[in-house]
């Protein structure tokens, strides 16, 4: 199993300065703009992903 990724910006200002925080697993310090934020995975959809063509009719 590989490690867990780590975000590449910060959702709020967009800098990239970004340290784990000590407060739990997945979060997130932005020493840019001094906010603390946690990512969480909350599940698949049961829908999926919808692919739509919109292009008409084929030639």
């Amino acid at each position: 199993m590989s490690e867990r990724a780590a975000p590449f910006y910060c959702p709020y200002c967009g800098d990239e300065d970004l340290r784990p925080s000590e407060t739990g697993h997945g979060a997130w310090e932005c020493a840019a703009c001094n906010r603390a934020f946690q990512l969480k995975f909350l599940g698949l959809l049961s829908r999926g992903l919808r692919h739509d063509d919109g292009g008409g009719e084929a030639i």
